[in-house]
């Protein structure tokens, strides 16, 4: 078992964790989504170290993090559609799939395809390690594949301590869901809702995203019908809860736990996790107030239906 090692964010610690990522080992970094699981992107042994670790499917392909647009050309290729994305929303929490192209990395991110996933991350220690690095970082969730994603250094550790080598210690993570993940093209393809706002996406491109993507084959991550999901069962939509159930609220609708008790989809994503992990440990079904679909709210809704969704 690996002596998993929680280090501060100092440039002592900073330097340590690039150590780390040069020799092949494993970090868990804050982004301002969730934390992610950090290895060599051009390491194929570093690469299938975060499969094991996570104990993830080599089918579902992984997000390269780099720390600025021009790192990311070197990837990958950028259209006109593509560049005016990356130019509007980077750094911040929005991944482009987008053609591979120029450097390599492991075969293993991609899952065999023939295009990548990347995004520049807004938050100021993981531009600090990736400029530490110098190299590109393929980062999942730091969590078990298909459990509830880590917002807070103590998550990554409930999960995965002994696994890894380091989690980075950046306290609570702001946004709290995972990056929206767009393809560019004709049409363009929305894979998965997340921090970024779709009607925000919409208004820079100038047309409307198409729903993409496939449990069954996914193009980018967070496309798996079961994923995010707790030991206890997810009921949704619930105006109230049953004696048995903890019941998590939305606004008025709800008891003690409470995305935000003053309806803001902002607070409830940066809430959700960590609350679904609090009603987990209670040891009883979920109950979850309906939360509205628009905004965060969609990509909040995303991960509460695949939380509820029935395990393979």
């Amino acid at each position: 078992m690996i002596d998993t090692r929680l280090l501060p964010a100092t440039p002592e610690g900073v330097a340590e964790a690039a150590r780390i990522l040069a020799g092949g080992g494993l970090v868990a970094l804050p982004t301002e989504t969730v934390y992610g699981l950090a290895g060599d992107a051009r390491n194929d042994r570093a690469v299938a170290r975060i499969f094991e670790a996570k104990g993830r499917p080599q089918f579902n392909p992984l997000i390269v993090h780099v720390p600025d647009l021009e790192a990311a050309r070197r990837y990958a290729r950028f259209d006109a559609e593509a560049l005016r994305l990356a130019e509007t929303f980077w750094p911040g929490p929005l991944t482009l799939v987008l053609p591979l192209e120029g450097e390599p990395v492991s075969p293993l991110v991609s899952a065999g395809l023939p295009t990548v996933a990347i995004r520049v991350p807004a938050h100021p220690l993981a531009q600090r390690l990736m400029r530490a690095f110098g190299g590109p970082l393929a980062a999942p969730s730091a969590n078990p594949s298909g459990r509830v994603s880590p917002t807070r250094p103590e998550h990554v550790l409930e999960g995965l301590a002994g696994r890894i080598e380091a989690v980075l210690d950046g306290g609570a993570c702001e946004v709290g869901v995972e990056s929206t993940i767009v393809a560019p093209g004709d049409p363009p393809l929305l894979l998965r809702p997340g921090g970024l706002p779709v009607e925000a996406l919409e208004d820079c491109i100038g047309e409307p995203l198409i729903t993409g993507g496939s449990s069954e084959r996914p193009s980018a991550p967070g496309q798996l019908s079961s994923h995010y999901a707790p030991d206890a069962p997810v009921r949704l939509g619930a105006t109230e809860a049953a004696p048995d159930e903890t019941w998590i609220g939305f606004g008025r609708t709800g008891g003690p736990l409470n995305l935000s008790p003053g309806g803001d989809l902002v607070e409830a994503a940066a809430n959700l996790f960590h609350l679904l992990r609090q009603a987990d440990r209670l040891g009883r079904p979920i109950a979850v107030a309906p939360v509205p679909e628009r905004g965060l709210g969609r990509a909040i809704n995303d991960r509460l239906r695949r939380a509820a969704s029935p395990r393979p």
